[in-house]
């Protein structure tokens, strides 16, 4: 395959997510049939059997709690809009279902959208009428929200059916056949809309009525419209974090790649020697801190997109009321608000997912944002490259609905009883893990809602949730990858070529590199993997350099620069490339029993091993910040870099961006070390100051070499 740049259009936001069906109902991937020719102008048949919905006894209860309120007989228009307002804001969506419920309530669902009917019917019929409209709201609401809990939209999506037991094991199997006829390279394939999910743009995709939630123009008619209203300033705060985000989106590509690289050693049984196999509780270690890296540009891009949801105007908002959630006929098609000459290939994607997002989030509610698709986890098997690969620069390619099902039915016949009971069994075992997921999403997204809202909201609890969420997804991928190269060990010759026919992609996807995303790369040098593995007699959680960070309670101390933002760009003057300064940081909320403070400035490096750049201790207690370039206070440490008493610099060998994280450490007494500062390392420094610490505060960065340069010696990309 060629190295040359190759991206699906409008990456960032167009993975397919083909959703299986639940037991009962016909078996096809995503429940959904592929887009349409000749796109929103191609209208639905009046005869085309509609999807019956149900409402549990919650919901009833839900919807006849919201009419108690009211009077039938003397129900006014106002009164009406705020029962669809009240159903709106409880997720209960249109149909038979609740029809009936309003009818048992003692009220007329006809009257109530009489009363406060949808855009369409008002005004004579003069504004145009979404198509479908009437037939999706209880009572003419204007825009059908995400249904969450209740099916729902197109096939009747919903979490449930995405964590089903039918909708993961073909998934599993899916994902088991990818992984068995694959190679390294295809398994770092990743959509890039599966980073930082949380704004409900998948749930919008899979609901809408016109079926083209996966077509190439779905992401840039939302964006362009979005963009349409957006003023000036605020389109420059979506340009801005686009291109803050770009070297963060690099960086979490590029960490994949050591997991990718053992689970390939576990099923091609190249284990390092006196290991039994992979570590679960290092791999799950290890996906925490990719999780950690979605958590911060989740919650970063929540931050700017609520900020700008703040600041719109009534004459912004009553434009957004025209664009219904899930029914694009209801978006113009406009041409680009943007010139993407302007910025960066990547920078304008994501602009554009940003900007589409950003309806979907103001448009959707916190089931929406929960929602994901079957293949959300465990993404380190090549299920994405074997299904999308064909798709790449092909913009008339559409991906069979039924790929997963059959590919996965098909993989499991192929297989013997015993093989396939490793395969089945995959589905309890990860059941857990899956429910735990839903819950931590729903805070995440929870918490996340509330920028619409507060300018700020708990970064703490998004990260130390995105944290478990990795944990979480880690575990689930532990459980396929050993699961896998268990039936790789018993296949037989017949069996592989089986097995290799069903995967059915032509000689010319073979893939030649790897892949940041969907954009094809050539290989890169990987780092060592044998921290992710068990020793036979014993199994470590992860490198020491890992696990050497004190213990500390949760506090509200925060830890700032005027220089970058939490996640931002290093400024090159604070680098081995500048002038090598030391950045200026600020701090506050520190325990009013604090007495000395400490600060650190270290990277983990793929292989899991600590690399420190500034150790800076028994800074008196009054201390809230240090200017840039810092002398005089306080006692420096080493660096690992040059071993000498000062700042050393970050240089980022390779191209992508690094990630250094700065720490503030807030002690009880001051650090009492036996040993000359020349010596004090982070390891040194962490022990001596393990007992005395009240609370901690961290401030991460990111960097990437211009240019993009190379491990000197080596011209292949290095990690």
């Amino acid at each position: 395959m060629k190295a040359k740049v190759i991206i699906l259009a409008l990456a960032l936001g167009t993975s397919t997510c083909l959703l299986t069906a639940q037991t009962g109902n016909p078996s096809r991937d995503g429940q959904r049939p592929p887009p349409r020719e000749g796109g929103p102008g191609n209208e639905r048949g009046g005869n085309e059997p509609t999807q019956t919905e149900t409402l549990t006894e919650a919901q009833k209860s839900q919807v006849k709690a919201i009419l108690s309120k009211y009077v039938a007989n003397t129900l006014t228009a106002d009164q009406a809009k705020a029962i669809h307002e009240a159903f709106r804001q409880a997720g209960l969506r249109g149909g038979p279902a609740i029809s009936d419920t309003i009818k048992v309530a003692g009220f007329d669902p006809d009257k109530l959208r009489d009363l406060a009917p949808p855009p369409g019917q008002a005004n004579g019929g003069n504004e145009p009428q979404p198509r479908g409209e009437g037939k999706q709201t209880p009572s003419g609401g204007a825009r059908p929200e995400p249904g969450g809990k209740q099916a729902g939209g197109q096939g009747g999506y919903s979490t449930e059916q995405a964590i089903s037991d039918r909708a993961q094991l073909n998934t599993i199997a899916f994902d088991g056949l990818a992984f068995l006829t694959g190679d390294f390279g295809g398994n770092t394939f990743l959509p890039p809309g599966k980073v930082a999910d949380f704004c409900g743009f998948q749930y919008m995709r899979d609901v809408d009525q016109n079926e083209l939630g996966h077509n190439t123009s779905f992401v840039p008619r939302a964006a362009n419209n979005m963009l349409s209203i957006l003023t000036d300033a605020q389109k420059a705060q979506l340009i801005a974090l686009a291109k803050e985000q770009e070297p963060v989106l690099t960086d979490f590509a590029y960490q994949r790649f050591p997991l990718v690289q053992a689970f390939t050693r576990q099923l091609e049984g190249k284990l390092p020697a006196g290991s039994a196999g992979l570590n679960r509780a290092a791999v799950m270690s290890y996906t925490a801190g990719i999780f950690e890296i979605d958590g911060r540009l989740s919650y970063r891009r929540a931050e700017v997109l609520g900020g700008i949801v703040r600041s719109f105007t009534p004459e912004q908002k009553a434009s957004l009321a025209k664009m219904v959630f899930n029914n694009s006929s209801t978006w113009p098609e406009l041409a680009d608000q943007i010139d993407k000459r302007s910025m960066s290939h990547t920078a304008h994607v994501a602009v554009m997912t940003y900007a589409s997002e950003m309806f979907s989030w103001y448009a959707g509610n916190v089931e929406a944002d929960v929602y994901f698709c079957p293949e959300r986890h465990a993404t380190y098997f090549g299920s994405f490259y074997m299904k999308d690969i064909p798709a790449m620069g092909n913009a008339n390619y559409s991906i069979s609905t039924s790929l997963t099902g059959d590919s996965g039915e098909a993989f499991l016949d192929t297989l013997t009883e015993a093989q396939r009971k490793l395969i089945t069994s995959l589905v309890d075992r990860q059941r857990a893990d899956l429910a735990e997921i839903v819950k931590t999403r729903r805070a995440i997204a929870t918490e996340l809602r509330r920028f619409m809202r507060e300018a700020s909201v708990d970064q703490a609890k998004v990260m130390a949730l995105s944290k478990r969420y990795g944990e979480l997804d880690g575990e689930i991928s532990y459980f396929y990858a050993t699961a896998f190269a268990q039936v790789a060990k018993t296949l037989t010759a017949d069996q592989k070529a089986t097995l290799l026919k069903l995967r059915n992609l032509d000689a010319k996807f073979t893939c030649q590199g790897a892949y940041l995303f969907s954009r094809a790369i050539p290989m890169p040098e990987v780092p060592n993997t044998d921290f992710l593995f068990a020793a036979a007699s014993t199994a470590k959680s992860a490198p020491a350099s890992k696990a050497i960070a004190p213990v500390t309670a949760q506090s509200g101390m925060v830890l700032r620069s005027p220089s970058v933002a939490d996640g931002g760009q290093l400024p090159v003057e604070f680098t081995g490339d500048g002038t090598a300064a030391t950045l200026p940081l600020e701090w506050s909320g520190a325990p009013a029993t604090t007495k000395s403070f400490a600060v650190v400035m270290h990277h983990i490096d793929p292989e899991g091993k600590a690399k420190w750049y500034w150790t800076l201790y028994n800074l008196p207690a009054g201390t809230t910040s240090l200017a840039k370039n810092v002398s005089g206070v306080g006692t420096l440490g080493n660096n690992s870099v040059n071993g000498r008493t000062e700042y050393a610099p970050p240089h980022s060998k390779g191209p992508g961006a690094k990630t250094y994280v700065y720490t503030v450490y807030a002690l009880s007494a001051p650090v009492k070390l036996a040993v000359l500062p020349s010596a004090v390392t982070r390891e040194v420094l962490l022990a001596a100051m393990k007992d005395t610490v009240l609370a901690t505060a961290e401030l991460k960065v990111v960097y990437s070499r211009p240019d993009g340069a190379t491990a000197q010696g080596d011209a292949r990309p290095a990690l």
